[in-house]
């Protein structure tokens, strides 16, 4: 039962992060093309400060929490699935540090990058959660 209790934990946690990595970058993107000093400008600051802050960093640290638990409950650590799986959820951490980053330079008026950086920086949790889904439900090594 207990493993039950974390793996439903454990997807509360990643859909919560998720919905947090996919928006932010959309955020950002409407933030690019917001006049620096603006109430719009200054409306997203605090939209993105909110949502890290708020969501995105509990539900990271509860993902890694739960995730690692449940590789312990499982005894997954030698499995290649496992593995990999791991890897990608490590390049999910990298992205949204780098998301961390870039929200300060918003916050600061320090952004430099067009919108259509942060269009494509919008994909790169969708292909990495398509990656770990698979690993997680096929585990093919």
């Amino acid at each position: 039962m207990l493993y039950e209790v974390l793996k439903a934990l454990h997807i509360i946690s990643v859909i919560a992060w998720m919905a947090g990595l996919l928006y932010l970058p959309r955020l950002f993107v409407y933030h690019a093309d917001a006049e620096k000093g603006s109430v719009q400008s200054e409306t997203f600051k605090t939209m993105e400060r909110r949502l890290l802050r708020g969501i995105m960093n509990p539900a990271m640290i509860a993902t890694w929490i739960f995730g690692l638990l449940l590789t312990w409950q499982g005894e997954w650590w030698h499995s290649g699935w496992w593995h990999a799986k791991f890897t990608f959820v490590c390049v999910l951490t990298v992205v949204h540090h780098l998301y961390g980053r870039w929200r300060k330079d918003f916050a600061a008026d320090r952004n430099v990058r067009p919108a259509n950086y942060y269009r494509w920086w919008n994909e790169v949790p969708t292909l990495l959660m398509i990656a770990i889904v698979f690993l997680v439900v096929l585990k093919p090594f």
